[in-house]
């Protein structure tokens, strides 16, 4: 019996979260089903994406999605479409708009580099040379030389708002929406950045920004109409799958 540890390849950045420790069993018993959903696509590669508001909890579905698929042995690849988006200095640079919702849903990611290095070659037919981190979010170094080799029945989970637009869209083998209602995602999201931001600006950030970016994405995309998925996470110890509308 082989007991070699099934990988696990995650990205670079430092702008991550740590992989939860504890789980209810409602909690496993629906990680462990949407498991087996994507591991009935087939054994080549795939591309997962788990998409929802801000704060509805898509890091952590990933990291636990992630561990059951490598106790089914598949082993994984992790990501953000955050460590895809140009630095701050880009922005500067090229004299473009981020700081408003429609800027930063328009104009913030690098989509080339997410294509290229990340979602193409992690695909079925792609080379197997993936890049995990394009650039960092916090330090705004560049780790676009920096690549894994995805073995041939890898599954890629990439967390991030906006994972559904046209841009991505094409590339995805399963499609995961995480549903909370708005409101939760603004207070979640509020409450999760306040001790890094402050109250004012946290508030400012999401009601701003955040927000208007995820209605523009709503009203021009509806990606629940194009998830394989929907997970509503809104009590987080109790999530429960539901057809699509």
């Amino acid at each position: 019996m082989n007991s070699e540890p099934v990988p696990g390849f995650t990205s670079v950045s430092t702008w991550s979260q740590p992989a939860p420790t504890t789980s209810t069993a409602d909690r496993q018993r629906v990680i462990e089903r949407v498991a087996s959903m994507v591991n009935r696509r087939g054994a080549k590669r795939l591309r997962v994406a788990v998409d929802g508001f801000t704060a509805a909890g898509k890091t952590t579905f990933s990291h636990e999605l992630a561990a059951a698929l490598r106790r089914l042995g598949r082993p994984t690849l992790q990501a953000s479409l955050d460590d895809f988006k140009h630095p701050w200095r880009h922005a500067r640079e090229h004299g473009y708009d981020r700081i408003s919702g429609d800027g930063y849903y328009r104009n913030t990611p690098d989509f080339e580099s997410a294509r290229e290095l990340l979602l193409r070659p992690s695909g079925p037919h792609g080379s197997g040379r993936v890049v995990l981190c394009a650039h960092d979010p916090l330090t705004s170094v560049d780790h676009r030389d920096v690549a894994v080799d995805a073995p041939a029945n890898a599954v890629l989970i990439v967390d991030s708002v906006f994972a559904f637009r046209p841009a991505y869209n094409e590339f995805w083998d399963y499609r995961i929406w995480l549903d909370v209602p708005a409101e939760l995602s603004l207070r979640r999201g509020i409450e999760r950045d306040r001790e890094a931001e402050g109250l004012e600006e946290a508030e400012r950030l999401h009601r701003d920004r955040y927000h208007v970016a995820e209605q523009i994405y709503i009203d021009e995309v509806d990606p629940q109409s194009l998830a394989d998925t929907i997970v509503d996470n809104t009590v987080f110890d109790h999530p429960e799958i539901r057809e699509r509308p």
